[in-house]
């Protein structure tokens, strides 16, 4: 405590003997006398007042933060990366765990009116996460070995794509939803099996410290140009979707390439030269922010989705690197400790496990080998083609085989669009999380195999 002009100190025996008791006396002169009943009503007060709009939003966000964040810290201590053990905190919070053991409290804490405001807070959380995930982008990175990025990239791309194809031939007359044509549904489950996750990949290899070598850079480089990709094949995807008729969706699809021309060829140049002055870095993330959020505006205008315009948006800063480290240290954390939780938890109460059959258990078996086979096989085989030895090439392919949040986003995106129904949605997340955590150890494996040749050579 500080000390009075007097001399004194305020001690805090002092303040409550003279501030705090008072006031807990008058409050407690008031309850008595205002009648019978009146504690008893404080109670019902309390709970009307945690059924309001605000109050609700507000619990259903702490349970959602604190749940999320025990299970990273609970993964983080078994060798996963944190945001696995978010993304199960997401699941297990709908109908699949949290939902099953407490159904009252679950359908009380997450009714579908009460959704809304947290879908909205969930969706600009994906969007500054892909604002940030496209200015990490660096194109630099891809310039010693751009023949062989693209090669791996898009060889990991088109192998589990093509797989996706070939598995929609069997799933489309049971899963797809009424009205959904073979066209959507099938490239649909291409994309879904082809996505890599470029952000999480970069968490991988930071906590493993792999960034920083040969392998790493390649696969970062690998990574970012087949998510770009990827990217680039869905919105043609969501645009041929969305569009009524042919016509509309050429109109789409080449707004957005003019748009995309104008925010990589036009601006991101210019914003390359951009400064920001000493203790001007307020107004610097300010003018940031508007850029994404007007850049997601323009391609939900143009039929695609806004998720788009906020990757575009984060190419364009991507060539500064003082204008990208003001993202990272002033957005990312803001977008992975307290918004993507939310995207988490959204995807989990959509997730609906109540029509699963028996059958669904071997599908989501199959689902994940022909997934892991694809993205492996198409990494391992172009890079093997190249000349990368043989073991280097197996991890490559391990690492190529992360899809995490990346994945979940585009399957989000292909349930609202309505291109797959409940079971194969919740199947195609099971894959997704899979397939990630599957990662450490396969590169664990990966490790013990090469030091074990190598003792024996």
């Amino acid at each position: 405590m500080q000390a009075t002009k007097s001399g004194g100190k305020a001690s805090p025996w002092r303040y409550a003997l003279l501030v705090a008791l008072p006031m807990l006396g008058a409050v407690a002169l008031s309850l008595y006398f205002s009648g019978p009943g009146s504690t008893a009503r404080v109670a019902p007060v309390a709970a009307v007042h945690l059924s309001s709009p605000l109050a609700r939003f507000l619990l259903q966000l702490l349970t959602v933060l604190v749940v999320a964040k025990s299970a990273g810290w609970l993964l983080r201590r078994l060798g996963q990366p944190a945001v696995i053990g978010e993304m199960a905190a997401g699941l297990l919070l709908g109908p699949l765990l949290f939902g099953a053991v407490f159904p009252q409290t679950q359908t009380w804490l997450f009714a579908p009116e009460s959704l809304g405001a947290l879908s909205l807070v969930s969706q600009l959380g994906v969007l500054m996460f892909l604002f940030v995930a496209g200015a990490e982008f660096e194109l630099s990175s891809l310039r010693d070995r751009r023949g062989f990025a693209l090669l791996v990239s898009h060889a990991g791309i088109a192998l589990p794509f093509l797989c996706g194809v070939l598995l929609a031939f069997a799933l489309y007359r049971e899963h797809a939803p009424a009205g959904v044509e073979f066209t959507g549904f099938a490239l649909f489950m291409g994309i879904a099996l082809s996505i890599t996750a470029f952000p999480v990949l970069l968490r991988i290899l930071s906590d493993r410290g792999m960034d920083s070598t040969p392998l790493g850079r390649i696969a970062v480089a690998c990574a970012a140009l087949g998510d770009a990709s990827a990217w680039c094949l869905l919105a043609a995807i969501v645009a041929s979707v969305q569009a009524d008729g042919w016509g509309m969706v050429l109109m789409s699809l080449g707004g957005t390439a003019v748009f995309a021309v104008a925010m990589t060829a036009g601006l991101r140049p210019w914003m390359a030269k951009q400064t920001i002055a000493p203790g001007k870095e307020g107004r610097s993330l300010i003018g940031l922010l508007l850029l994404a959020l007007t850049a997601a505006l323009i391609t939900e205008l143009l039929g695609i989705h806004a998720l788009f315009g906020a990757f575009l948006a984060g190419i364009a800063v991507s060539g500064n690197a003082r204008l990208r480290d003001l993202l990272v240290q002033r957005v990312e954390p803001l977008a992975i400790a307290l918004l993507l939780p939310l995207f988490f938890a959204m995807t989990g109460l959509r997730l609906r496990i109540d029509g699963w059959q028996m059958s669904d258990l071997a599908l989501c078996a199959g689902v994940i080998a022909v997934a892991t086979l694809g993205k492996f096989g198409g990494t391992w085989l172009s890079a093997r083609s190249a000349g990368m030895p043989s073991t280097e090439a197996s991890k490559l392919g391990v690492l190529m085989n992360t899809r995490g949040l990346m994945e979940l986003i585009v399957l989000n995106l292909g349930y609202e669009l309505g291109l797959i129904g409940d079971r194969l949605f919740a199947v195609l997340v099971i894959m997704a999380l899979v397939t990630t955590a599957m990662t450490g150890p396969l590169l664990d494996l990966l490790d013990r195999r090469s030091r074990l040749r190598a003792s024996v050579n």
